[in-house]
């Protein structure tokens, strides 16, 4: 008889989450470009919403963002979270779910870690690595499959 594995063994989000996550992602990124949020933190500041996670229950949703250029990501944050029961209003007007989830904004670190990684690819400990180890197997010493 199959096993039936509860949802919190699954790994990842679901189907839905992926789909209202999209579609929260979407409404917000609307609301950042029509809408005038009067806070000194956000002003002339362009914030671009890369993800939003929403939890299995769809009640909360981690909402990804990076300033422009990451200039003070810190303060945008903590304004955007200072302003997300406003945020949370808007959004119910947009969209229609059963429950507008609450807002929890966060730092999008994914393209800080993208520069990293580009920097070690191009650093010269890599080249140096990758042209001994292209001289290696030119000479034959590295076994072929």
């Amino acid at each position: 008889m199959p096993r039936h594995h509860s949802r919190s063994a699954q790994k990842g989000p679901s189907q839905r989450q992926l789909r209202v996550g999209e579609l929260l992602r979407h409404a917000l990124s609307g609301i950042f470009r029509n809408t005038e949020i009067r806070d000194p933190d956000l002003a002339g500041i362009s914030v671009t919403v890369t993800q939003v996670r929403p939890s299995p229950d769809m009640r909360h949703a981690t909402v990804f963002v990076e300033p422009l250029a990451g200039v003070n990501a810190p303060g945008v944050l903590a304004a955007l979270n200072r302003h997300r029961g406003f945020l949370r209003g808007e959004l119910g007007r947009l969209i229609t779910l059963k429950f507008t989830p609450e807002l929890r904004f966060v730092e999008d670190m994914s393209f800080a870690e993208a520069e990293r990684i580009e920097t070690i690819l191009h650093s010269e400990r890599v080249a140096r690595d990758l042209h001994s180890a292209g001289d290696a197997s030119e000479d034959g010493d590295v076994p072929q499959a």
